[in-house]
């Protein structure tokens, strides 16, 4: 299969391990801010052939685990109110908010349905003319664009009840304001390829530029990861910080302009509330003016109780990488997939999820092992 096959071949993985292997002289630890490149680690069990001198870190890469507690309640708020339909992605039907998951609220009546495009939420709006359709938006610069077209296409139809909750995030400033933090020390960034084929590479320039931290785009087969590995290191070696793309097939300097054109019409940079990291200005996506009758924060007033976390949750630390997922202690005791406490085991990008899919049963052992 042309671009996949070709970066799976085992001589092609050990190759570039051995490359690693011998530029890697001092220890560096890298976070991979994406949670598929997460996923990808863990399925195909990179972490492991990797020298003792390079560490892997997870960050906030996943779009559901990174949603706060506070807008997981508001929209089951919306959810719940009469003579509402909520459209949503299906990773966020389990993520618990302060007292239950939408998926819990729609079991007790509310009207949640799960979509697999924004044009689909549209025609829901379209079909059901005396309900309000809310699209609950939740995603990076990845999906904004969608949303936005859906926006387009919900004025082009002339469509008065379709409305957006828009939770959407900006990668960038979250990575540096986990620099800022000062919480953990790192060496380097593999950053996303979904959210650079929007981008493009331009906006981590100033990570480089301005907090020395070499930045390295990636795509998500083993080969792509370990290139970029192999990247990082060669910067780190040589005391260099630039921002370099692994990912030509899919990524280019300036992204995907007419990508890029759509989302800047109908949204707007503003202030976001990141889980275990709070808010960040310059994080969120929010509609412009214009297109303010598809706010739905603006149409629909609800009642919230305070927000609270789950005690004990270690996800606000993992996604900064202050904690590796095992080192929570409720990590495949009281977490698990099939009974999540927090958003990093329930999302299929969270990284609590991978590490206990493909690397729980050993790190479990470990555990065990160490404890006698």
């Amino acid at each position: 299969m042309r671009y996949i096959d070709e970066y799976r071949q085992p001589d092609s993985i050990k190759g570039l391990v051995a490359m690693i292997k011998e530029i890697s002289t001092k220890p560096a630890r890298i976070m991979e801010v994406c949670g598929t490149h997460t996923v990808s680690i863990s399925k195909n069990g990179l972490r492991q052939l990797l020298p003792k001198t390079v560490s892997l870190i997870s960050g906030p890469g996943c779009p559901v685990c990174v949603t706060a507690t506070g807008d997981i309640d508001r929209a089951i708020a919306f959810a719940e109110s009469e003579g509402v339909i909520l459209a949503t992605f299906g990773d966020m039907m389990k993520v618990p908010g302060s007292f239950k998951s939408l998926g819990e609220a729609a079991a007790k009546g509310a009207d949640v349905r799960v979509v697999y495009s924004t044009l689909d939420a549209v025609k829901l709006a379209e079909n059901n003319p005396k309900n309000k359709v809310i699209f609950y938006g939740v995603g990076f610069e990845t999906t904004a664009p969608t949303v936005a077209l859906s926006i387009l296409e919900a004025k082009q139809r002339g469509l008065k009840n379709y409305f957006i909750y828009s939770v959407h995030k900006v990668v960038p400033p979250a990575m540096a304001a986990l620099l800022s933090l000062g919480e953990i020390k790192l060496d380097g960034f593999l950053c996303p390829g979904h959210v650079s084929a929007i981008i493009g590479s331009r906006p981590y320039e100033f990570i480089a530029t301005e907090h020395k931290i070499p930045c390295v785009i990636a795509g998500f087969e083993p080969a792509d990861i370990l290139m970029g590995i192999y990247m990082l290191i060669k910067q780190i070696e040589a005391g260099e910080s630039k921002v370099e793309i692994d990912y030509g097939r899919g990524v280019k300097r300036e992204g995907n302009e007419r990508a890029r054109e759509i989302m800047d019409e109908v949204f707007e940079v503003a202030s976001a509330n990141w889980r275990g990291i709070g808010v960040i200005d310059g994080s969120g996506l929010a509609l412009r003016e214009e297109f303010g009758r598809f706010d739905i924060t603006k149409a629909l007033s609800v009642d919230l109780p305070e927000a609270r976390e789950v005690k004990g949750c270690g996800c606000g630390e993992v996604l900064r990488g202050v904690k590796l997922p095992f080192e929570c202690k409720l990590f495949g005791k009281a977490c698990r997939p099939e009974r999540p406490v927090g958003p990093c085991m329930v999302s299929s990008e969270g990284s609590c999820a991978a590490y206990y899919r493909y690397e729980g049963e050993a790190i479990l052992k470990e555990g065990e092992d160490d404890s006698r």
